[in-house]
C-alpha cells in the first residue's frame, strides 16, 4: 500500500485513471492531503464515498511522529521525528522579527562529511521519500499556535538536498503549488554544498532561492573542510552560481561560516570579493558555532568586524548571521546524537 504523499498532482491523476476513477478529482486530493494536512480519506467530504473507499484499499496517509522537542531560550525549536523505518531526522523552527523559518532535512544523515558539520559525523543512511519531507512541515505546524504560520522554507537540515534532486524538486513544486502548501517561491530556500551540475538544472527547473555553502577562498583549505570541493573546485562552482543566477535573475545566498585562523583573515575577505564579482548576491556571515569534539573555533568579534567591513566596503551585502538555539542541540545531528548516548 502507498502512501498518498508520495504522490505529485499529476500521479494521483494517473493512479485514479488505472483505478477506473475520474482523474479530475486528483486536485480535489491533492488538497485535502497537502493543503489540509488531513489524517484520515474519511475526511475528504467532497469526494463521493465509494472513492474514499477505493482510497483507503489502496493507500494510506502518513502522519509524522515526533519523538523529542527542544526549545531555546530564544524561540527556536527542535523537533525529532522518527520515520517508519525507524530512522530519524531533524527539523528546526527559527523565529525571527518578521518570519518564522522552518529549516528542514532531505537526507538520513549526510554523505558528504564537512568537517565542520554534526550530520555528517553519523555517516549515511538514505534519501528522503517526499513524503518524509513533507511530513516535516506538517509536524512543526502541530507545535505552533493557532494565530501563528511558517512563513518560510529552508532545505538545509540534514543532507544535501541536491543529491536527492528527484524528491526535493517534488516537494518544492509542492510546497510553491497554491493548492499546495502554498509558499511564494520567494519565501523557498534550497542550500547546497556545491553539486555544481544540479545547481544549474536546478536553475532551469524551477524557481527558488539558493544558498551556497561557501566557507572558504581557497581549494586548499576547502578542501579540508568541505570534501565535495576535489569534485566540484571553486571555479567550476561558482561557474555554476553565476549561470543560475543568470537564468533566475536572482540574488544568491552565499553562506561563509567563519572560523579562527582558518578562513576569517583579510586575506581571506580579499579573495572573497574577487571570488563572487559578477554574481548577483548576499553574503550571510556565520561565527562558527563549537560542537562537541571539534578542532574549530569560533572568530574574535574582531575578526569578524573586519572581515565584513572589507566585504561592505566592496559594495556586497553582508550579513552577520546571529546563531539561534545555542542553549539547545541546533546543530544539525546534535539532538539525535544526544538521544543515542
Amino acid at each position: 500500500m502507498q502512501n498518498i504523499k508520495d504522490l505529485t498532482l499529476q500521479d494521483i491523476g494517473q493512479r485514479l485513471t488505472s483505478l477506473g476513477e475520474k482523474p479530475y478529482k486528483a486536485l480535489q486530493i491533492f488538497v485535502w492531503a497537502f493543503n489540509k494536512g488531513i489524517s484520515s480519506f474519511d475526511d475528504m467530504t467532497d469526494l463521493p464515498k465509494g472513492l474514499r473507499e477505493r482510497l483507503k484499499e489502496n493507500f494510506y496517509i502518513s502522519q509524522p511522529k515526533i519523538i523529542a522537542t527542544e526549545k531555546s531560550k530564544d524561540g527556536t525549536k527542535k523537533l525529532l521525528l522518527e520515520l517508519e523505518d525507524k530512522n530519524c531526522i531533524e527539523c528546526v523552527l527559527i523565529p525571527e522579527e518578521d518570519r518564522l523559518t522552518l529549516c528542514i532535512s532531505s537526507q538520513v544523515g549526510c554523505p558528504l562529511d564537512c568537517g565542520f558539520c554534526m550530520t555528517g559525523r553519523g555517516g549515511f543512511v538514505r534519501n528522503l521519500k517526499l513524503s518524509e519531507i513533507i511530513d516535516q512541515v506538517f509536524a512543526a505546524k502541530t507545535l505552533l499556535p493557532a494565530d501563528q504560520k511558517i512563513t518560510n522554507l529552508v532545505i538545509m537540515g540534514m543532507g544535501e538536498p541536491l543529491l536527492n534532486y528527484k524528491e526535493v524538486v517534488k516537494f518544492l513544486n509542492i510546497a510553491t503549488h497554491q493548492k499546495g502548501l502554498g509558499f511564494a517561491p520567494k519565501r523557498v530556500t534550497v542550500s547546497t554544498a556545491g553539486i555544481a551540475p544540479m545547481i544549474e538544472r536546478l536553475g532551469k527547473e524551477i524557481k527558488v532561492n539558493l544558498a551556497v555553502s561557501l566557507n572558504a577562498t581557497t581549494d586548499d583549505v576547502r578542501n579540508r573542510l568541505m570534501p565535495i570541493n576535489k569534485k566540484y573546485p571553486l571555479k567550476i562552482l561558482l561557474d555554476a552560481c553565476k549561470k543560475y543566477s543568470a537564468v533566475r535573475n536572482r540574488h544568491i545566498t552565499f553562506e561563509y561560516i567563519l572560523m579562527q585562523g582558518m578562513n576569517d583573515s583579510i586575506e581571506d575577505a580579499k579573495r572573497l570579493v574577487k571570488l563572487l564579482k559578477g554574481i548577483r548576491c548576499k553574503i550571510n556571515l556565520i561565527p562558527f558555532n563549537p560542537l562537541p569534539n571539534t578542532k574549530f573555533k569560533r572568530p574574535s568579534d574582531n575578526a569578524l568586524s573586519i572581515f565584513q567591513k572589507m566585504l561592505l566596503d566592496s559594495n556586497y551585502v553582508a550579513i552577520i548571521r546571529a546563531s539561534k538555539g545555542e542553549d539547545i542541540s541546533a546543530a544539525c545531528g546534535q539532538l539525535k546524537g544526544k538521544l543515542k548516548r
